[in-house]
């Protein structure tokens, strides 16, 4: 699914307005009916409802959705700001079309101050102040208004995006400038600031309402970011050969585990056996021998030169894919060897956990990172790799740059997951949740990739696939054991279930879409 910028949304509305065709003022209605729709099925005519109303469109768009509820017997007062005493074409036709049909509204036009009502627990109120074309922060009259509807009892349902937010980058306004929203019903598409751990607390509960544009989309609209979601997942994934063998699904080499570390490696192999791959060549130290062989006992073991950490590259022709990281510790001797195996590896390498801390220690070794490499950065590896910032914006964006500057792919991990590409473009991952939030799911992760990689799925392909999976199956197990119960393993144990319920329904899909 695409995700659209503020200037984009403006492209796809103009592209409806030419292809479907449809008026702009057809438009809003047809949104004000899905937003009443929304509210109608979550409360009662019953409810006190009071609308803030903005003089732009997404005013507009509240004073439609105020005579929509106002018609269906519900008890409204409106509050139409306009300031600068010019509404937009659209908000204006939507104010005399209120106070022309709704005489029982209690309707306020407000250009001066005004006493603000009193807001109860029992009230609803409706933000349509601000949309996504704002520009700039907001202040004045606006800021304390902002700040009043914030610090009310009342239920707050914002229109598209809480009034304030930006679209994408809010790294620039203040808290007390954004609604603090309970419900936002976001028209068209999810906001790319929707998905950012620091603006979760503005948007509440979001539900994306379908006013019809989809079938609209122009082809050539370009867009930075996409959203991964089930019906992307299933075109990705490849058919198993019947005929096939060990040989036909890849050999991966694992560099992983040292000395009291045994566990990074164990899980990141676990995760690589359990997606698919024909063979795993793991390289650790002398010391972990007996605790794989007895715990991942379909690994090779192959032991490096030193019996405690990793101080020995391993670079030979069999492998399709190599991952490096995961429990190698930091020693001058492994950052040494690190370095080696990079600069000597041909095939599509995946870097993390203490491979990503030696090189956020070295950082000009990552010029020598061959193209196409996988970083699997956590937000504070990613603040030690590229420096610290001051919002999840400004993260996602260097992390951009460093993708396109490097050609390599990095995968910020989060609880939207973003996929950083070397062309810029941002994939945002749908699953996981929070019982992920444990020791050792980046391991999976890395194994998962690992497998992939190693079956020939391009970087791109197998960092949107591998996330999904790793998510998915950190889903199932949560459904199963709750996100409380549910350790890593449950997750590496359900990445098979999750596998089946991609290739189910791709096989339904395949079977029905002609």
């Amino acid at each position: 699914m695409k995700i659209y910028t503020a200037t984009e949304i403006k492209q796809v509305e103009s592209h409806a307005f030419e292809h479907e065709p449809i008026q702009p003022i057809d438009l809003m209605e047809r949104a004000a009916s899905t937003i009443c729709e929304e509210i109608k099925s979550k409360w009662g005519t019953e409810t006190s409802i009071k609308v803030f109303a903005g003089s732009h469109n997404n005013g507009g768009d509240a004073l439609a959705v105020s005579r929509m509820l106002a018609q269906c017997g519900y008890n409204l007062e409106v509050f139409l700001f306009n300031t600068n005493g010019h509404l937009t074409p659209e908000c204006e036709i939507n104010r005399d079309r209120l106070v022309a049909t709704c005489p029982q509204v209690t309707f306020h036009e407000i250009s001066t101050k005004i006493d603000l009502p009193k807001i109860t627990k029992d009230d609803l109120i409706i933000d349509g102040l601000f949309g996504v074309g704002l520009n700039g922060s907001i202040n004045g009259s606006y800021t304390l208004l902002i700040k009043f509807l914030n610090n009310s009892e009342g239920t707050i349902i914002s229109i598209d995006i809480p009034s304030g937010m930006h679209c994408e980058d809010n790294s620039q306004t203040l808290s007390h400038q954004i609604v603090h929203a309970d419900y936002t019903f976001s028209l068209h598409a999810v906001k790319p600031a929707f998905l950012l751990a620091d603006c979760q607390q503005y948007i509440g509960k979001c539900k994306i309402l379908d006013i019809g544009l989809e079938n609209n989309t122009h082809p050539d609209i370009e867009t930075r970011y996409t959203l991964d979601e089930e019906d992307e997942m299933r075109e990705l994934i490849k058919p198993r050969n019947p005929f096939g063998n060990k040989g036909t699904f890849g050999h991966g080499l694992l560099i992983a585990g040292s000395y009291g570390m045994a566990g990074a490696a164990i899980i990141a192999a676990q995760a690589t056996l359990k997606s698919g791959i024909g063979k795993l060549t793991i390289h650790t130290p002398a010391a972990n021998n007996t605790i794989l062989q007895t715990s991942v006992p379909q690994a090779v073991i192959h032991h490096d030169e030193d019996n405690y950490v990793f101080t020995t590259a391993e670079y030979g022709e069999e492998y399709q894919a190599v991952a490096i990281g995961p429990g190698i510790g930091q020693k001058k001797e492994t950052a040494v060897a690190l370095m080696e195996q990079i600069t000597h590896t041909l095939k599509p390498l995946v870097i993390d956990a203490d491979g990503l801390n030696i090189l956020s220690n070295h950082k000009g070794w990552m010029q020598q990172l061959p193209k196409n490499s996988i970083l699997t950065p956590h937000p504070k590896e990613l603040s030690r790799l590229f420096g610290e910032t001051t919002s999840d914006y400004g993260m996602l964006c260097i992390a951009r740059e460093e993708a396109q500057r490097l050609q390599i792919f990095i995968i910020c991990k989060n609880h939207y997951t973003a996929i950083c590409c070397p062309d810029g473009h941002i994939y945002f991952n749908t699953t996981g949740n929070s019982g992920m939030a444990t020791a050792g799911t980046g391991d999976a992760l890395t194994g998962i990739l690992l497998s992939l990689l190693s079956q020939g799925y391009t970087a791109r392909d197998a960092c949107r696939l591998g996330c999904y999976i790793h998510g998915l199956a950190g889903d199932i197990a949560a459904e199963k054991l709750t996100e409380e119960g549910m350790t890593v393993m449950d997750l590496i144990n359900e990445i098979p279930s999750a596998i089946k319920e991609l290739k189910n329904s791709a096989y339904l899909y395949a079977n029905t879409k002609h």
